[in-house]
């Protein structure tokens, strides 16, 4: 089926979505990044080519964020943009020559792109005071004990420096730690990182300081941030940073044409298989400030940098065999066993298969010599068959028709690409799975009740399935292998606080299959109870926001099962949160008001606003009509609603007008009209062009 370009905008939009949740929140990507940004690049030339179909919620308006609740959020004083992407020489060819005919014969600065997660330090009278996480680019988590566990950050600095900058940087992990580290998680029973990226951000939200020590985490810098710095180029800048104490990569260079750009990263296309930690790129920036200052910046990012992406490095090795792994929600996942063979760094011994699909696609046989390629997933990917070494008597692969662990017939759901096994009660790694889930810090977030604990549990007879959590008694626990008096105390402790866990939580550790943790949210949201999601018909789940058809029928579906409701009725008996708590009103002076909330924002999420919107007696609106009484625009506030709202005379309110307005004055000034919310941005705009802000 062909799709409107309506239908696509819309999947590409939710798609990329829920990938900035799993690469930026959850640490967990399921795609690589070059097919990430594939799709980020098509929804962009979509969205310019259909202005009417713009949406300031569109994954194009914002960088990902990696904030949580667990650190004090900060606002970065320069933002930390990011970079745009190429994947060809072509496309670096265009970048050069764009920026020599604006600027004339041009420097370059050439340095190796670390993989890894960004910070930002701040640096007082030569003393680290803060570093904060990239987070959305405008603010992000305060880590700052944490990065003074790590060796390569000075803690202070020589003679020299500036008496307050900001210095930008990856903190990464080098392979040694990384090997060492995921050797510790299994051994402990623990899920292994994905990769050294991952296992680097993971760490650097670690709330304990003595458990980032102990990971062997390294950093280097590459941008000094500044309003005053007495340099007049980039290579300057890097080489006072060296002296001033930090560790600057010493395979930076200065390169003077297209030609020397291009020979460096063939150099290290090569040569960064040889480096004893993850690099997955070249970033190309120019040298000179004041060329960097008038070639400016886009909304997202500096005119004057780009980041080259190397191609995912791949292997050549033999498929011994495959085995299945049953998820928590049913789903089949085969996984290759292969002959091991070294790859960026990690000797890979398994890769994984996906589904049926893909091994009948990739015509996948036993004994085949496979290339593999890592991307983003926990374990490496196989992207080819080398067919000149297949055996003659090589047999096509036969996927599997029962489930490997309890034996019920697999089904197929219509749009599925995915094998299930249906016996939810009965089949272990699904009830095992879900237990697990239950009790995440996400969900209910239940102390003492790991996965080896859970498996003791089920294999006692007392844990069966999330209800049973509540029977559980202290004197059971106590009599079992590894626990005694003391951890079966603090197990039933964390069960009863877990009581008080609010319902969006509680909705999400039911587990119904693709209702992640922000559906969850909407859902609560939106129905305010249990029950009312429970009895939802699939026309009135489709009202709630990015609930799709999909996630509908998984709802109405898991509602439907017996024993799901038997075990919803025993949490409700247990005590559990099964409606959203009630919001006392701040006040009543936006009572009978309709906002749109528009842009982006200095001092506050979107989210944010619009909660004390309601907090304030009005009701927010996702679009404009007739009906706004006003908007509240920020900067790259949307095409489309601008033209709309000049069109119907709705008034315009900038983020501190509003906060104003909330806060008992009587309005916002009469002159604040959408000619001067732009005139406004753009000179924000202005004021950020600094030698430093970047990414």
């Amino acid at each position: 089926m062909v799709l409107s370009i309506y239908d696509e905008i819309v999947s590409l939009r939710k798609a990329l979505h829920h990938h900035n949740r799993k690469y930026y929140v959850e640490n967990a990507p399921e795609i690589s990044d070059f097919e990430f940004d594939q799709m980020m690049h098509r929804l962009i030339e979509l969205e310019e080519a259909h202005p009417e179909y713009a949406d300031e919620n569109s994954p194009t308006m914002r960088v990902g964020s990696d904030k949580t609740s667990e650190f004090q959020n900060v606002k970065h004083r320069y933002p930390m943009l990011s970079l745009s992407n190429t994947y060809s020489i072509e496309s670096l060819n265009e970048f050069i020559e764009r920026i020599e005919k604006e600027e004339g014969e041009t420097e370059f600065v050439c340095e190796l792109k670390f993989d890894g997660t960004a910070i930002s330090l701040t640096y007082e009278e030569g003393r680290l005071v803060r570093a904060v996480t990239r987070g959305d680019g405008e603010s992000g988590d305060d880590v700052t004990a944490n990065v003074r566990t790590i060796g390569s950050i000075p803690l202070t600095l020589t003679a020299d420096y500036p008496a307050e900058f900001e210095i930008r940087g990856e903190i990464f992990m080098p392979y040694a730690s990384f090997e060492r580290l995921n050797v510790e998680r299994e051994a402990a029973g623990e899920q292994l990182f994905a990769n050294p990226r991952n296992a680097a951000a993971g760490t650097l939200k670690q709330q304990q300081s003595a458990i980032v020590a102990k990971r062997g985490l390294d950093c280097t810098l590459y941008q000094i941030a500044s309003r005053e710095l007495p340099f007049s180029t980039h290579w300057e800048a890097l080489e006072a940073a060296r002296r001033w104490g930090f560790k600057v990569s010493e395979h930076a260079r200065i390169c003077h044409s297209a030609e020397e750009v291009r020979a460096y990263i063939e150099h290290w296309d090569t040569a960064r298989k040889e480096l004893p930690f993850p690099t997955d790129g070249v970033v190309i920036k120019v040298n000179d400030f004041a060329k960097r200052r008038r070639l400016g910046f886009t909304s997202k990012s500096p005119r004057w940098a780009v980041a080259y992406k190397f191609k995912a490095e791949q292997a050549l090795t033999r498929l011994v065999s495959v085995d299945f792994q049953v998820g928590r929600t049913g789903a089949i996942t085969p996984v290759a066993n292969l002959d091991p063979v070294l790859l960026a760094g990690t000797v890979v011994k398994r890769a994984t298969l996906h589904n049926a699909e893909q091994i009948e696609a990739l015509d996948i046989r036993l004994g085949d010599m496979v290339y593999v390629e890592k991307g983003g997933e926990i374990i490496p990917k196989i992207t080819e068959v080398e067919l000149s070494e297949r055996s003659a008597d090589s047999k096509p692969f036969k996927y599997i028709t029962e489930c490997p662990e309890c034996g019920t017939p697999l089904v197929r759901y219509e749009g599925e690409a995915k094998h299930y096994c249906p016996n939810q009660g009965g089949c272990r790694p699904q009830i095992l799975g879900r237990i697990v889930h239950f009790i995440r810090r996400k969900a209910l977030d239940i102390d003492g009740l790991g996965n080896e604990t859970v498996e003791l549990l089920h294999e006692s007879g007392l844990l069966n399935n999330i209800a049973d959590i509540y029977d559980l008694k202290a004197v059971d626990l106590a009599v079992l292998p590894r626990l005694g008096e003391k951890s079966a105390d603090n197990i039933i402790r964390s069960i009863n606080t877990s009581k008080s866990v609010p319902f969006a939580r509680v909705l999400f550790g039911l587990g119904i299959r693709f209702v992640g943790e922000t559906t969850a949210k909407y859902l609560a949201a939106h129905f305010k109870s249990l029950d009312a999601v429970m009895n939802a018909s699939k026309e009135q789940l489709l009202e709630a926001e990015e609930v799709g058809d999909k996630i509908a029928d998984a709802i109405i579906e898991y509602f439907a099962d017996e024993q799901n409701r038997v075990i919803v009725e025993r949490l409700r008996i247990a005590g559990l949160q099964f409606e959203e708590e009630a919001k006392v009103l701040h006040s009543n002076c936006l009572e009978g008001k309709n906002i749109v909330i528009s842009g982006k924002f200095l001092d506050h999420t979107r989210d944010e606003l619009k909660e004390l919107i309601e907090l304030h007696g009005g009701k927010n609106q996702s679009g404009v009509s007739a009906n706004t009484d006003f908007i509240v625009a920020g900067e790259n506030m949307g095409p489309a609603k601008l033209q709309k709202a000049e069109k119907l005379g709705v008034k315009i309110l900038s983020e501190s007008d509003f906060i104003a307005l909330i806060g008992g004055e009587n309005g916002a000034p009469e002159n604040n009209t959408a000619e001067n919310i732009v005139s406004e941005v753009e000179n924000k705009k202005e004021d950020i062009v600094v030698q430093g802000s970047l990414f």
